[in-house]
């Protein structure tokens, strides 16, 4: 399997169907969510790979790209995960890109694309979105969710029909069982430090505070996918965003939640092609 060091851990990364670019074709690259990996992105590549170079990789911590022993100086936040992606791009020697990101990946690609506006040639967001703080519910969510992280004993993928549980809350359309138990390996397989910190870095009172600015700062043609039924980043997330940047384009799927890109493919790639103006 592919790696390269980004700032001292080991990165994979895969062009898909290839083991290089064409070099004649624009550049994609696939940017996952918390406690997944790129491989639910490989089918969303397969189609759109007749168009587009596609890079997949994974996020330090998550799915293949594994921690050293000591991240040092790495802090967890949104910012950080953005640094690395340009990393990442210079180590491959890429230069202006198209982003398609998901859930948290999709706060590290509006990051990124603020940061770096030259390098990104269009953003697509999938399953993103601002909300307000509520301590409360951000206490609640947190302490779940540490106790959540907790307890991933690898053997829990070998209970029958365990990935269509984990995978309930996420989903209103089922989605291959291969998918389903493709992500709950990832979630078990991901560093405790990795997922235990970007709880908190991810959805935070920061979070609800920044993002929003950084949603009306995008300066890059942007698509901003949401499902209907999204109980992780309701769809009225995605809106309330969308509406602080004229560049931002909003669209809802019908009758899909936190993946719509799995849920329901064609309509998913049907927005995904008329925004990036291809014919797939």
């Amino acid at each position: 399997m592919p790696y390269i060091q980004v700032g001292g851990t080991p990165h994979y990364y895969q062009w898909h169907g290839q083991t290089a670019p064409t070099k004649d074709k624009p550049v994609m690259v696939f940017v996952h969510g918390w406690g997944g990996s790129a491989r639910y992105w490989e089918t969303t590549a397969s189609r759109l790979s007749k168009d587009f170079d596609c890079l997949l990789y994974d996020l330090r911590g998550f799915g293949r790209s594994r921690l050293s022993d000591t991240p040092v100086g790495f802090d967890w936040e949104m910012e950080s995960y953005a640094a690395d992606l340009a990393a990442l791009l210079d180590a491959l020697q890429l230069g202006r890109v198209y982003l398609n990101s998901h859930s948290m990946g999709a706060s590290v690609a509006v990051v990124f694309a603020n940061r770096y506006p030259e390098r990104v040639a269009k953003l697509i967001l999938t399953c993103s979105g601002i909300f307000e703080y509520d301590e409360k519910t951000f206490s609640a969510f947190h302490k779940w969710g540490s106790l959540v992280v907790q307890f991933r004993p690898q053997w829990l993928s070998r209970i029958p029909l365990m990935e269509r549980f984990f995978m309930a809350r996420f989903l209103h359309r089922p989605i291959p069982e291969a998918a389903q138990r493709a992500f709950l390996e990832d979630y078990l397989m991901a560093d405790d430090r990795a997922v235990r910190h970007t709880i908190f870095t991810s959805v935070s009172q920061k979070a609800t505070e920044v993002m929003p600015r950084e949603f009306a700062q995008l300066q890059v043609p942007t698509l901003l996918v949401s499902g209907e039924h999204d109980q992780i980043i309701p769809a009225a997330g995605g809106r309330q965003a969308a509406q602080l940047n004229q560049m931002v384009e909003f669209v809802e799927i019908p009758a899909t939640s936190h993946f719509p890109m799995l849920e329901d493919p064609d309509s998913y790639l049907q927005e995904v092609l008329q925004f990036l103006g291809v014919g797939g």
